[in-house]
């Protein structure tokens, strides 16, 4: 198992399935309540893993990425289907329960380091540890994170509403796609400028990495376009 999940284009492919599967199964066991759901973890796991940034070897060419960045496409596919099969006030509902998830959950992680650690067991502190590393992003990255979510999301949403409206419903994979590529470049490349203003990466670097991450997020917008085919045919 472990030399399977070494090789790092696998590994991408699986978790590319792994993201945008439990988002289609959170719909077709939860109707848009689940989609709700995919929304919520897509911010709060992508958020938290933001700071996992790694080496990868796809297909003979060596990138840097952030794990996030696939994590939090799945976003994008969830609230897609929330505006094609309910609207978009639906879509924009998810959206903003994201927002409040992800601030619920960085005032808790903050709340909790607040509290010392107990010396009746060694992992406590191992744990406090662990949970600090998390809880110690700087107010910058917080900020930023929360502002390139909000303003990206709202925007895919507007766009994908407004394409659906200038095509009478027709072209699906148009909508889908010009809305989820064009908000995922607001996301990122705002993002981009958090990691220069914070002082922790050089424009070029930072810029670089973007970069990578774009083209992951760009190569899962088509590809869930074939999913989103799928299920707007569902009755749930």
């Amino acid at each position: 198992m472990q030399e399977l999940l070494s090789n790092q284009e696998l590994l991408w492919v699986l978790t590319v399935i792994y993201d945008l599967g439990l988002a289609i199964l959170l719909y077709r066991f939860f109707g848009k309540h689940g989609l709700y759901a995919a929304v919520i973890l897509g911010i709060v796991l992508g958020n938290l893993q933001g700071g996992k940034v790694s080496q990868l070897e796809v297909f003979g060419y060596s990138f840097t990425a952030s794990m996030g960045a696939i994590l939090y496409s799945g976003i994008y596919f969830a609230t897609d289907v929330l505006n094609e099969k309910f609207g978009k006030e639906e879509a924009t509902r998810a959206v903003m329960l994201g927002f409040v998830a992800n601030i619920a959950v960085m005032v808790t992680l903050w709340l909790s380091i607040q509290f010392r650690p107990s010396d009746i067991a060694g992992s406590a502190l191992e744990v406090h540890n662990a949970i600090s590393t998390l809880a110690s992003y700087s107010p910058i990255f917080v900020i930023g994170s929360l502002t390139a979510y909000l303003v990206s999301q709202r925007f895919d949403v507007w766009i994908f509403h407004r394409l659906k409206v200038l095509t009478k419903g027709k072209y699906l994979w148009l909508r889908n796609n010009v809305s989820t590529i064009s908000s995922q470049a607001l996301d990122t490349f705002l993002y981009t400028f958090v990691w220069v203003i914070a002082g922790e990466l050089s424009f070029a670097t930072a810029f670089g990495i973007a970069l990578t991450k774009y083209v992951f997020k760009v190569i899962i917008a088509l590809i869930d376009t074939i999913f989103i085919y799928w299920v707007r045919e569902w009755e749930i």
